[in-house]
């Protein structure tokens, strides 16, 4: 069974992309910290947070330095409210523990929005399945990898 790092690994690849992921020093279990390891304004850090939108899992892909606005990304989603997931549900929607989930990769593809704050960034940094590494990629092929919609997500 692959580990949810070659997951990813193994989905990036697939999609065309290098597959190269970053295996930091320590597990960067936020934006500030990732940043900080990779020397990357914090809005170039690509978080994959996970929401619960009517019992099935939803994924904002949102600039580090950005706080999503759920009921924004609701009407963006068509969905009468978002919840932020439970580790459990998260686990079961991706197969990657909160803290390093990662934008693909998962079990299935999940509906995905893509924080357009991130096309500011030359190039941005996504989890790779794991706390401790992180793939880099660009807003428009974080688009392609992920199938999502660019949308306005938060401030």
């Amino acid at each position: 069974m692959q580990s949810a790092m070659e997951r990813v690994r193994t989905a990036l690849t697939a999609l065309g992309h290098p597959g190269d992921l970053v295996e930091l020093p320590s597990p960067a279990r936020t934006a500030a910290s990732a940043a900080e390891q990779l020397s990357c304004p914090v809005g170039a850090i690509a978080n994959s947070l996970v929401f619960e939108a009517e019992a099935r899992p939803v994924l904002i892909v949102a600039s580090g330095a950005h706080r999503v606005d759920t009921a924004t990304a609701a009407r963006r989603l068509g969905v009468g409210e978002l919840r932020r997931a439970t580790p459990e549900f998260v686990l079961d929607a991706t197969g990657q523990r909160v803290g390093g989930v990662a934008p693909l990769g998962h079990p299935a593809p999940l509906p995905t929005l893509v924080d357009t704050a991130l096309s500011g960034h030359p190039e941005v940094w996504a989890g790779a399945g794991v706390p401790h590494a992180l793939f880099r990629t660009t807003f428009d092929d974080l688009l392609r990898l992920t199938g999502g919609a660019a949308a306005t997500v938060g401030g």
